[in-house]
C-alpha cells in the first residue's frame, strides 16, 4: 500500500471538484465519501441535495474563522492511499478505517483530539482513496505534521499486515523521488516509455559511470543530447547543474529542467565530486594521479575491458564479504556504475536485461551508510574503461567475455543483496535481488553460444582425456564432483580443464582455487561458473575458437558452427 502526500493547495473547491469529477488521467467511477471528520458531512456524490460548495464551506470553516492576515496561503492538504494491483478489493468500511488511521498517523486528526483538522476521504476507484484536509485546527492552531511522510509509510506497513495485503519493503528516506502523477500521465500522453525524470536519471547515471572530473562529466552529458544549465557562484565556482530533455517542454514551450539532486540524492554535484578517486579538489579534479584528459581513453578493446571488469568484480566480492561497512557501501555504489557502463556498451541481445538490471540496482546503491570513496577505484576504472572501449559486437571474444563479466557481476549483486539484508535495508536488498534476476536472463543470452562451443569442444575430447579431467575434478572438489559430472555443462568444463593443462597449469590446483574462492550455492550451473573462473584465472581466451583444437582430426573440415549445449531434458539451456 503506497501513500502519496501531494503538494499543498490554496483552493479547497478545486480539489473537491477534481475528486468528484469525471477525472482527467483516469476515469472516476462513483465518487463518494467513505469517511470524514464528522459523520454528518455532506456527500455530493451520493446525496443529490449536497453541493461541492457545502463541503468546501464545512472544511474551510476553521480557516475562514482566522483573520485574513493569519490564514495560511496554502491550507489544502491532500493524501492518496493506493493498494497494490494484486491486493483484494477493499470495502468502503475498510477504506474508512484506513482513512482514520492515516489522518491519525500523519498528525492531521490524532485519535481522541476533538479540536483536530477537518478532513474527508473520497473514493472514486476500487484501489485507492483520496483524503482532503484543511491545515487549521478547530482551535485555530496548526497541526503537528513533523515527518508526516515517514509516519504515513510506517502506518501503511502496519495496515498491510492487518489486512493481509502485499508487503511493501519499508523505506529509509534514501530512495530517489519517483515521478509525480502529472509526470507519469504526461509521459503516457506523449508516448514515452518513462517519465522525463526517470529518463534523465538514467542518462545522468550513465554519464557519471567512471567519470573522473567535472569536465568529463559535462562532456558526456552534452554528448548524450541533454540540455545543461550550470549554477555558478559570483566567485566563478560551479555550485550545481540542471539537465533537460530537448523535447520535454512546459506550457510555454520551454525545456523542463531538473537539478541533479532532484533526480537522485547521489547525483548532486557535491556527491558526484566525492566519486572522483582519492577525494577531489574544489574544481573536481582528482588529487591522485593524472587527469583523465592526460591519460586518455582506455587503449584496449571491449573484450579486454570486460575481462578486467570481471576481475574487478571478483576483488570487490572480497570487500563485500569482509570489508568495513563504509568500504562495502562504496563498492556497491561503484558496482552500479559498472552495470550502467556495461548496459550502455553491450550488444542488442543482452542490452535490455542489462539496462533493467542497472535501473533496478540503482536503488541498492544508496543507504544511510556513508560510502568511503577511493577504495572503489578498480570498479570505477572498470566502468570508465567499458565506456571508452566502445560498443561490443556480442560475438567471439566480445560475447564470451561479456558472459564472463555478467557471471561475476551476478555474484557481486547477490552479495550486495545479502549484505543489505543483514543490515535490514529491505528496499535495497529487494532491488539487488531483482537486479540479479535480470542479470541471470542477460547471462543466458550472452553465454549460450560461447558455452555451446565449449560444450562441443569437450564432447570431442577422447574418452581417456575426459576421464583424466574427471579425475582432476574429483581430486579438487570431491564434495561437488558427482553433481558437476551430471550437469549438461560438464563437457564445457572438461574442455576448459584441458585448456588450462595445455597452457601449463595444474588443472586440479587451479580448480581448487576457483571453487574455494566463493560460494557456489547460488549458481544454477556450477560447471558454468567454474568455466569462467578458470578461464579468467588461467588467462585463457573466453572464446573457445581462439584455442588450438585438442582433437584436430575430429574437427578438421567440418565447417559447422557449434550449437548450444542441450539440457538434460532436451530443452534450451538455462545456465544460471
Amino acid at each position: 500500500m503506497i501513500p502519496s502526500i501531494h503538494k499543498r493547495g490554496s483552493e479547497t473547491i478545486g480539489l473537491i471538484k477534481y475528486l468528484y469529477g469525471p477525472g482527467t488521467d483516469e476515469v472516476h467511477i462513483d465518487p463518494h465519501l467513505v469517511a470524514a471528520f464528522d459523520p454528518l458531512t455532506p456527500d455530493p456524490g451520493r446525496n443529490p441535495k449536497a453541493t461541492y460548495e457545502q463541503l468546501e464551506h464545512l472544511l474551510d470553516q476553521p480557516v475562514n474563522a482566522l483573520p485574513a492576515s493569519k490564514r495560511p496561503e496554502k491550507h489544502v492538504w491532500h493524501l492518496s492511499v493506493r493498494a497494490a494491483p494484486e491486493d483484494p478489493i477493499l470495502s468502503d468500511e475498510d477504506w474508512a478505517a484506513i482513512a482514520r488511521r492515516m489522518v491519525a498517523a500523519t498528525g492531521i486528526a490524532p485519535d481522541g483530539d476533538e479540536q483536530a483538522c477537518r478532513w474527508a476521504a473520497v473514493r472514486h476507484a476500487d484501489d485507492h482513496i483520496h483524503i482532503i484536509a484543511t491545515l487549521v485546527r478547530d482551535d485555530g492552531r496548526r497541526p503537528r505534521r513533523h515527518n508526516e511522510a515517514r509516519r504515513a509509510q510506517a502506518e501503511c506497513r502496519r495496515i498491510e499486515v492487518d489486512y493481509g495485503l502485499r508487503r511493501v519493503p519499508p523505506g529509509d528516506g534514501t530512495a530517489a523521488k519517483p515521478p509525480t502523477s502529472a509526470e507519469r500521465h504526461k509521459a503516457q500522453r506523449e508516448g514515452r516509455e518513462q517519465a522525463a525524470r526517470e529518463e534523465l536519471r538514467e542518462a545522468v547515471r550513465r554519464a557519471v559511470a567512471g567519470v573522473m572530473s567535472e569536465e568529463e562529466l559535462f562532456d558526456r552529458l552534452a554528448a548524450s543530447g541533454l540540455l545543461i544549465r550550470k549554477r555558478v557562484a559570483p566567485s566563478g565556482d560551479l555550485l550545481g547543474y540542471k539537465v533537460a530533455l530537448p523535447d520535454n517542454r512546459n506550457g510555454e514551450k520551454e525545456p523542463v529542467f531538473y537539478a541533479g539532486s532532484t533526480l537522485s540524492p547521489d547525483l548532486s554535484l557535491p556527491r558526484i565530486r566525492k566519486r572522483f578517486s582519492g577525494g577531489s579538489s574544489p574544481s573536481g579534479q582528482s588529487d591522485n594521479g593524472p587527469s583523465p584528459q592526460s591519460s586518455g581513453p582506455a587503449p584496449t578493446g571491449p573484450a579486454a575491458v570486460r575481462r578486467g571488469a570481471a576481475t574487478a568484480a571478483w576483488q570487490a566480492l572480497l570487500i563485500i564479504d569482509h570489508g568495513e561497512d563504509s568500504q562495502v557501501a562504496a563498492h556497491i555504489a561503484a558496482a552500479g556504475e559498472v552495470l550502467d557502463a556495461l548496459a550502455k556498451t553491450s550488444a542488442a541481445h543482452t542490452r535490455e536485461q542489462l539496462r533493467a538490471a542497472a535501473f533496478t540496482f540503482e536503488r541498492a546503491t544508496r543507504s544511510h551508510i556513508q560510502a568511503e570513496r577511493g577504495h572503489d577505484r578498480a570498479l570505477r576504472k572498470a566502468a570508465r574503461d567499458l565506456i571508452y572501449s566502445g560498443p561490443a559486437l556480442g560475438r567471439g571474444e566480445d560475447g564470451a567475455t561479456t558472459a564472463m563479466a555478467i557471471d561475476m557481476l551476478f555474484f557481486l549483486v547477490t552479495a550486495a543483496a545479502h549484505w543489505h539484508a543483514k543490515k535490514d535495508h529491505a528496499q535495497q536488498a529487494a532491488a539487488a535481488r531483482e537486479a540479479a534476476e535480470h542479470l541471470r536472463i542477460a547471462y543466458q543470452a550472452a553465454a549460450n553460444v560461447p558455452l555451446g562451443m565449449l560444450y562441443q569442444r569437450g564432447h570431442r575430447l577422447s574418452q581417456p582425456l575426459r576421464q583424466k579431467q574427471a579425475a582432476h575434478l574429483r581430486a579438487a572438489v570431491p564434495e561437488l564432483a558427482e553433481q558437476i559430472l551430471a550437469e549438461p555443462g560438464w563437457h564445457a568444463l572438461a574442455a576448459t580443464l584441458a585448456d588450462t593443462e595445455s597452457a601449463g597449469h595444474d588443472p586440479a590446483t587451479l580448480l581448487m582455487e576457483a571453487a574455494g574462492r566463493r560460494e557456489l550455492g547460488s549458481a544454477g550451473s556450477i560447471s558454468d561458473v567454474l568455466v569462467w573462473r578458470l578461464r579468467r584465472l588461467a588467462d585463457l581466451p573466453a572464446d573457445a575458437t581462439a584455442m588450438p583444437d585438442l582433437t584436430p582430426a575430429a574437427a578438421k573440415g567440418s565447417g559447422r558452427v557449434a550449437s548450444p549445449a542441450p539440457s538434460q531434458d532436451g530443452q534450451p539451456r538455462k545456465t544460471r
